[in-house]
């Protein structure tokens, strides 16, 4: 009986500490369930946050969750969005009565000879005759006018042509047919009442136009990065005047 008291003591003992132990011993980790194998992770594209899913001031949204962020002002329309035809046809309809009235003042013969015969005339020999083209007249004078009107002004016609297609949103093939197509109006519609077409300006314009207005457009698109709006707009008034003319008097918005 002496032997049994000191190990029934020593049970008591443990079960007495093992009790004051369970009161203050912290509960165990929960373990989160490992991913399941289905489970697709979180992708880069999820939606945007729509209103009511914004998070509240002071806190950041949830994880995964992509915000729209709105486009700064002044930065070009992508190249994936639809052309849009009216701006450039009626912007290249405008530049082509412009010059056509300039072309009457400055050298009234013959394009300020409005009669209906002479009219007739030139259109009948503009479209039965193939394009003017003298070799025997100097490079880039082979219709018989000034190299400075050949040279630089068919390529700024040509350019003003091309790069309105490009800022509304056509491509660079589409926005050089256009030019081609222009070029062809010019020649067999606009002047073809004064003058024969011209076999250089037919090739030439199209051409010059295509390589200096993609050269505006770079630059135009290039001055949507820069972070000043006054130099933002000085740089694409200066490479596109009257473009930025159109859109900042509401006519056009490309």
């Amino acid at each position: 009986m002496a032997s049994i008291r000191p190990c029934a003591a020593a049970v008591l003992a443990a079960l007495s500490a093992a009790a004051c132990a369970g009161q203050s011993t912290p509960a165990p980790p929960v373990h989160s369930a490992p991913a399941r194998a289905d489970t697709p992770p979180l992708r880069a594209d999820t939606a945007p946050l729509r209103a009511d899913q914004a998070a509240p001031p002071g806190r950041a949204p949830a994880a995964g969750a992509r915000v729209a962020v709105a486009p700064r002002a002044g930065a070009p329309a992508p190249e994936s969005a639809e052309p849009s035809w009216a701006p450039p046809i009626v912007h290249s309809l405008a530049v082509f009565t412009v010059t056509r009235s300039v072309e009457a003042v400055l050298w009234p013969d013959p394009f300020a000879d409005f009669r209906l015969e002479r009219w007739g005339y030139h259109y009948g020999e503009a479209y039965t005759k193939p394009p003017l083209f003298d070799a025997s007249q100097p490079a880039f004078r082979w219709d018989h006018d000034p190299w400075p009107i050949n040279v630089i002004g068919h390529a700024l016609l040509g350019s003003e042509i091309y790069m309105r297609a490009r800022t509304c949103r056509f491509g660079a093939a589409a926005a050089a047919a256009f030019a081609i197509a222009g070029t062809h109006l010019w020649e067999y519609g606009y002047e073809a009442n004064g003058v024969r077409p011209s076999a250089l300006d037919l090739v030439y314009t199209p051409l010059a136009g295509a390589l200096l207005g993609e050269l505006r457009h770079a630059t135009w698109r290039a001055a949507g990065g820069i972070e000043s709006a006054p130099a933002r707009l000085f740089v694409r008034a200066l490479v596109d005047p009257f473009g930025e003319l159109e859109r900042g008097v509401g006519v056009f918005d490309c």
